[in-house]
């Protein structure tokens, strides 16, 4: 069929042309909008400037076919071909392209917003200021592809891959990047404000002044990645690898990177206002300076000496251990998240609750926080639900008792201070357990359930992951060789009154002394 036949079955109502046969035809500027040119073969045909809107073109073939500025919109092209097409100016807004191949093809200022493109191949293509704004690109192969200043917000990128693209300046606010490749992509002045990064894979990407605020980057694989003078504020980095990442210069105010890990990272410059200084891994890290002013204007500039990385910072977060000699089941399960919830109503500071692991034989509940002087406090509320409260509260006391007595002439001002606080922050939780214990909303729920009744220990963890020893029941661990009689615990207070007195006041001393210095 020559292409005056097609325009004049077209102009007479005819719209089926399925399979036709068009290879370097010259359709320039026609209007076949809403035709079926399903599995048509239209390669190194001319269509610049065409009317496809709506087309059906599902299975065809436009290699090399031109297609500048023609009007695409809306047309299914699941599975064709188009492959070094051009398409510079094209209009394939809500265009369906679902496993399409675009190898190579030139897009650029593409109209591609809302075009669902899941599955197509865009290897090495060009895409250079395109608009694809909502897009559906998830599983998309775009390895190599050129998408510089190209508008991506709010597009779906899901498991794609972009290994290698360029995608310098362009905007991908709010768009879902989950699980995609990007190792060694160019993000230099990019946009991603927004975005959703979790777990993506960016090793030895260039990020450097990439504007990466309020993004999801937790668990993102950021090795070798370059992120100098990046934004990140207020940036979810919380189990990121930043293994031997740039953050020169970078802006960290009020970044969350808790369990991060930037062995070997150079952070000289790095702007840390809020930042927690806790719970991250700085082994080998190459860090000079730091601004830690509200405004990142370095009017608050802190200097690291040598080795200072190591007081800075520290690796472990504050911790307080519970252990229950027993596996939990599903109905203490309950009581215990109802009775924390409880306490939480009154005592705010206990209202995140902690991580638990079951094995076959105990359940540990590790309560962590953002400073080593809220230990004390936190342990004195949180053993409140379980039978062996009394005693470990009481040990926490006598703790304390000691610390103060021998603090005079041991530990130096910042120490010292801790002390103060620890204390005052102690004084406070005993103070609203006296109230939790007399309020009448206060459910007895754990009372009839066997497992707050079993031994436990306690164990406190400080920033530098030392360990102190609050109690031990004489039980714990025996339960299964001999049965435990909870109605019987003077033996377990004699036992730990005199661990108590016996206890190395040098070690007690030392635990505080490794506490993490908030004041710089």
């Amino acid at each position: 069929m020559t292409v005056e036949e097609l325009l004049k079955k077209y102009a007479a109502g005819e719209r089926d042309f399925a399979g036709i046969n068009l290879t370097e035809a010259n359709l320039s500027g026609v209007n076949l909008s809403g035709a079926n040119l399903k599995g048509a073969n239209l390669s190194v045909a001319n269509l610049s400037g065409a009317n496809l809107s709506k087309t059906n073109l599902t299975g065809a073939k436009l290699n090399i076919a031109r297609l500048s500025g023609a009007h695409l919109g809306g047309a299914d092209l699941t599975d064709a071909d188009l492959n070094v097409a051009y398409l510079v100016r094209v209009d394939l807004k809500k265009a369906i392209l679902i496993g399409a191949k675009l190898i190579r093809a030139e897009l650029i200022r593409a109209e591609l917003s809302g075009a669902n493109l899941s599955g197509a191949n865009l290897s090495g293509a060009t895409l250079t200021e395109a608009t694809l704004r909502g897009a559906n690109l998830a599983q998309a192969n775009l390895r190599g592809a050129h998408l510089s200043g190209a508008c991506l917000t709010e597009a779906n990128l899901e498991q794609a891959n972009l290994q290698g693209a360029d995608l310098s300046r362009a905007d991908l606010s709010g768009a879902d990047l989950r699980g995609t490749e990007l190792r060694q992509a160019n993000l230099t002045q990019a946009v991603l404000s927004g975005a959703d990064l979790s777990g993506v894979n960016l090793r030895w990407a260039i990020l450097s002044g990439c504007n990466l605020r309020w993004a999801d980057l937790s668990e993102a694989k950021l090795s070798g990645a370059d992120l100098s003078r990046a934004d990140l504020c207020h940036a979810d980095l919380s189990n990121a690898s930043l293994v031997h990442a740039d953050l020169t210069n970078a802006y960290l105010i009020r970044a969350d990177w808790i369990g991060a890990d930037l062995t070997g990272a150079t952070l000289t410059g790095a702007k840390l206002h809020a930042v927690s200084r806790l719970g991250i891994k700085t082994e080998g890290m190459t860090c000079k300076w730091v601004d830690l002013s509200p405004n990142g204007d370095h009017s608050q500039i802190y200097w690291l000496n040598s080795g200072g990385t190591h007081e800075f910072f520290h690796e472990t977060l504050p911790t307080v251990r519970i252990v229950i000699d027993s596996p939990l089941d599903q109905g203490a399960h309950f009581a215990l998240a109802a009775t924390y919830y409880q306490i939480a109503q009154q005592y705010p500071s206990l209202s995140q609750p902690p991580t638990i692991e079951v094995s076959s034989r105990r359940t540990v509940l590790a309560f962590k926080m953002d400073s080593d002087d809220k230990l004390f406090a936190t342990a004195y509320v949180a053993i409140i639900p379980f039978n062996d409260a009394a005693i470990t509260q009481k040990n926490l006391i006598a703790l304390m008792k000691m610390i103060q007595s021998h603090d005079a002439g041991k530990l130096n001002v910042k120490e010292s201070k801790h002390v103060q606080l620890c204390s005052k922050a102690l004084n406070q939780a005993i103070s609203k357990v006296d109230q939790i214990k007399i309020s009448s909303s206060f459910p007895k729920i754990g009372e009839s359930i066997n497992f707050f009744q079993i031994p436990t220990q306690m164990i406190l963890i400080n920033s530098r992951d030392q360990r102190l020893s609050v109690y031990h029941h004489p039980g714990f661990g025996k339960r299964l060789i001999k049965k435990y009689d909870p109605s019987n615990s003077t033996s377990g207070k004699l036992a730990e009154s005199t661990k108590l007195g016996q206890a190395n006041i040098t070690s007690i001393l030392d635990f505080i002394k490794g506490f993490h210095n908030i004041d710089v």
